[in-house]
């Protein structure tokens, strides 16, 4: 698994990337925030380890843009801030974790590889028909051909495919796929909904529209 570690105490990464590529996973570290964000959104990370105080753009930014852009990657937040409102404020904006600094090494490399045992019972992939999803490596294949999704389409092609057959409803696709339980407020959900459907084609199970619900994605979800 490859996990990103965001620190910007120099020291402290080193530290933990050593500690993490000795328990074999792969390391990718950085120092900043929008760097985070970059790193993200051009690579896939099973886990993202996530400092509170960093330069440019602080760490609970980091979470929320994460989680308004669809990512759904687990993030362990570390931080000095101790306080049970800052650890509620953490998990609200899209963390997963929270260790408060200072830590023994032994309770993050403990935690890295509960995260690590959670991914490996979950399933791999769903297939819907001619549609096939690799929850690992978040790529979607419609009958051999590669779909080149942003992190929000993905977010919600998975989650209808893991609903297929069932109607889902916009509650249900705000709180997961938009990690918010406010409406929207204009027409968004039904713009990621037309690109979707554009960009799967006509060989993949159809998204259909549930009047008053939601979406439902047509078939049934398969066995491997």
């Amino acid at each position: 698994m490859r996990v990103l570690v965001v620190e910007d105490d120099a020291k402290l990464a080193r530290i933990l990337a050593k500690a993490l590529a000795e328990e074999g996973f792969a390391v990718d570290t950085c120092r900043g925030g929008r760097e985070a964000l970059e790193k993200v959104a051009s690579a896939h990370f099973g886990l993202v380890v996530l400092d509170w105080m960093l330069p440019e753009l602080e760490g609970i930014a980091v979470c929320r843009e994460l989680r308004r852009l669809g990512s759904g990657v687990p993030i362990l937040m570390v931080s000095a801030r101790a306080d049970v409102g800052d650890r509620v404020s953490a998990l609200d904006a899209g963390a997963d974790d929270y260790l408060t600094k200072p830590f023994h090494l032994e309770e993050l490399l403990a935690r890295v590889r509960a995260w690590m045992r959670r991914a490996a019972s979950e399933k791999k992939d769903v297939r819907v028909g001619t549609l096939t999803i690799d929850l690992v490596g978040h790529v979607v294949i419609v009958k051999g051909r590669r779909v080149d999704l942003t992190p929000r389409e993905y977010a919600l092609i998975a989650l209808l495919a893991k609903n297929a057959g069932r109607p889902v409803s916009r509650k249900d696709i705000l709180e997961n796929v938009w990690q918010t339980s406010r409406d929207l407020g204009s027409n968004a959900m039904e713009v990621h909904v037309k690109n979707l459907r554009e960009k799967l084609g006509a060989d993949a199970p159809p998204i259909e529209t549930v009047r008053g619900l939601g979406y439902r994605l047509a078939g049934e979800e398969s066995g491997p």
